[in-house]
Formats: structure tokens, C-alpha cells, sequence
């Protein structure tokens, strides 16, 4: 089993480190998806934000989303040597 996991290591792309253009990348996409998760059905279901036009789960989900996201195209830009 040892060998297989690291047999497998040495095919992962390297992680890069946080810099201000990580951070800006993530931002970016947590709130491009923040503004998407206002067209889903029932974006006000629980406890509403003041400012915003959706609930706290809503934003939660929406922030969660968004990184997950954004560490997909960092990581797909290291891969492609652009970051």
C-alpha cells in the first residue's frame, strides 16, 4: 500500500505557495459565485443578512463554493506553468 501511495506522489503537481495573486484569484471567484447563488430558488431560506440579498446559509455555502472553485483554477494554472 506504501508503495502505491508513493508511486502516485511523484505525479502530483507541485501546490504553490500563497502569494497576493492566490488570494485575488480566490476573492475573484467567491464573489463572482456570491452574486450567482442570488438566482437560485430560494436564496432567503433562514436568518437573512442586512446588506446582502441572501440568507447566512447562502453565503456560507456560496463562500465554501467559491474557494473551491478558485483552488481549482489556481492549482490549474500551476499545472499549466501560468502562476
Amino acid at each position: 500500500m506504501l508503495s502505491n501511495l508513493l508511486a502516485a506522489a511523484a505525479n502530483v503537481p507541485a501546490t504553490p505557495a500563497w502569494n497576493p495573486t492566490v488570494g485575488i484569484i480566490i476573492s475573484v471567484t467567491c464573489v463572482i459565485i456570491l452574486l450567482l447563488s442570488t438566482r437560485i430558488e430560494k436564496p432567503l431560506v433562514g436568518p437573512k443578512l442586512p446588506v446582502l440579498p441572501v440568507s447566512v446559509p447562502t453565503f456560507i455555502a456560496a463562500m465554501a463554493f467559491g474557494h473551491i472553485i478558485g483552488i481549482g483554477i489556481v492549482l490549474g494554472l500551476t499545472n499549466i506553468g501560468r502562476l
